[in-house]
């Protein structure tokens, strides 16, 4: 299988909504014209990239990527990563990987000091990021808001 990991673009927004759908599946489906409406807002966002992982033609994974700029660090941004999901047909295949290294690639050429992620409260999910080269380093706090 031959992962190529890329840019999103306006064609993927059909499989970006089928990943994120499993990523939370219990979240209502938005509308079409209010999916494109926030795709058009996520595509023109300075700084914010969403990768996808081809796999032979397929959308098998994504993650979404924001460089923030910085007033800290000598004013080296910083990279979030949101959003990684890998669909459950191509998990345990190097899809996650190959996102996360393009994700830290990406910082890289922006000159990131540090790529950061919020990961879900589960041991399996912990071992790939570690797995990965992330290290957990911090206590992360969430407010929802409603």
């Amino acid at each position: 299988m031959k992962i190529t990991v890329r840019p999103a673009t306006d064609t993927d927004l059909s499989a970006l909504l089928d990943l994120y759908r499993e990523l939370n599946p219990d979240d209502a489906p938005l509308s079409e014209g209010t999916a494109d409406e926030i795709w058009a807002a996520i595509s023109a966002q300075h700084g914010r990239t969403v990768l996808v992982a081809d796999a032979d033609g397929a959308v098998a994974g994504t993650a979404d990527c924001v460089v923030m700029p910085n007033l800290t660090r000598r004013g080296r941004p910083i990279l979030f990563v949101e959003n990684v999901v890998v669909a459950s047909a191509f998990q345990r295949r190097g899809v996650g990987r190959q996102l996360m290294e393009a994700a830290v690639r990406l910082g890289e050429t922006a000159g990131c000091y540090k790529a950061q992620l919020l990961a879900a409260d589960d041991a399996y999910v912990h071992r790939f990021y570690e797995a990965c080269g992330f290290t957990a380093l911090a206590q992360g706090f969430r407010r929802y808001v409603e």
